[in-house]
């Protein structure tokens, strides 16, 4: 069955959206896979556009860590859902003890996890994706009249921007 896409922009535009999209709405559940079952949880994402990668930090200890290492491919999924925006990324990710990249991204937010950005206990992970698929509507009351005014006239509503794209 063929997907059905809702969209006039051009690869280049989607993937800028879909950039523009994870960095506003900034967390996201990633998603992992250990051989027989998907994990998913919320983590604050650090979405650095120019290098094309979302970075984490995480515990060398997190069952994540060993997931990644066997199973490299992931998704992340950005939901807006106030306002009717949602991105999702597939591609792979991996895990490092980049000791200046973790300084970079450390917040005083992550003190509810470590003392401080030298526990040897925090692992970076970096992801870079693959594709990304975007739904990004007008927002919640212009979509609601839209679908009214197709109720009434049969007429399919375009409620925004549908597509899946290559990174």
């Amino acid at each position: 069955m063929a997907r059905e896409e809702q969209t006039d922009k051009t690869p280049a535009e989607l993937i800028d959206r879909a950039w523009d999209l994870a960095e506003s709405i900034g967390v996201c559940n990633f998603n992992t896979w250990n051989g027989r079952e998907l994990h998913s949880r919320p983590m604050d994402a650090k979405v650095e556009r120019d290098e094309e990668a979302v970075y984490f930090l995480t515990d060398v200890e997190s069952y994540k860590v060993e997931e990644l290492e066997r199973f490299p491919v992931s998704t992340l999924s950005f939901a807006d859902p106030g306002s009717y925006k949602f991105v999702t990324m597939t591609g792979k990710a991996s895990v490092s003890n980049d000791r200046a990249r973790i300084k970079e991204f450390w917040s005083d937010a992550n003190k509810m996890w470590w003392d401080s950005e030298d526990d040897p206990r925090i692992r970076l992970v970096s992801f870079v994706p693959d594709d990304a698929e975007i739904w990004d509507s007008p927002g919640k009351v212009i979509s609601g009249i839209k679908m009214l005014t197709a109720a009434v006239t049969g007429a399919k509503p375009k409620l925004g921007d549908h597509a899946k794209v290559a990174m």
